[in-house]
């Protein structure tokens, strides 16, 4: 009897728990730079899309798969004159965020210097979102080419492309001196 009666509390307070832990889904952050879109899923349910602006001609954002390795809610650009990120979600070490921004104008185009902008509310729902589901059960990709730039299949394999990264000379040609493509 004895038993029971501690066995019931117990058993109601494990549920408890249960009940206020949140479920940890997969957040999957998939950009299209020839679109100038983000699609956010999670756990392969699309729940928004979003127009973005990414890098501009000299400051292409790094196509690849990522993992987001730092947030802050409130940053400022060392490197663009103090520039406002806020809700910045890190996803390179050399500095490539996902960030709010307050030139509306400018999304769904690429004009940014490698970061990849979004209204300042759409960047804090993300914010939130990665926040609630965590760095580690998020994964950021980016495809595509700057729209006007080297279509993909033209553009130099990177290292997670191509396991002989560099055995290769690259084609150095400009843009304007290579076929249209097909």
């Amino acid at each position: 009897m004895r038993f029971r009666r501690f066995l019931a509390p117990a058993a109601a307070g494990a549920a408890m728990l249960t009940v206020g832990q949140a479920a940890y889904g997969d957040l999957l952050i998939d950009i299209d730079k020839s679109a100038q879109r983000m699609t956010v899923t999670r756990d392969g349910e699309k729940l928004y899309v979003w127009p973005v602006a990414t890098g501009g001609i000299d400051y292409d954002t790094p196509n690849g798969k990522f993992r987001p390795f730092r947030m802050e809610i409130d940053h400022y650009s060392d490197e663009w004159d103090n520039a406002p990120m806020p809700y910045s979600i890190f996803f390179t070490e050399t500095g490539n965020a996902i960030h709010g921004t307050y030139e509306r104008r400018s999304l769904g185009h690429a004009v940014s210097h490698g970061c990849v902008r979004l209204s300042v509310q759409n960047a804090a729902t993300l914010w939130k979102m990665v926040k609630q589901e965590k760095m580690a059960n998020t994964t950021v990709l980016l495809h595509g080419t700057i729209p006007g730039g080297i279509p993909d299949s033209e553009a130099a394999p990177t290292a997670e492309d191509d396991p002989g990264y560099g055995a290769a000379p690259l084609d150095l040609r400009s843009h304007s001196e290579r076929p249209p493509p097909p």
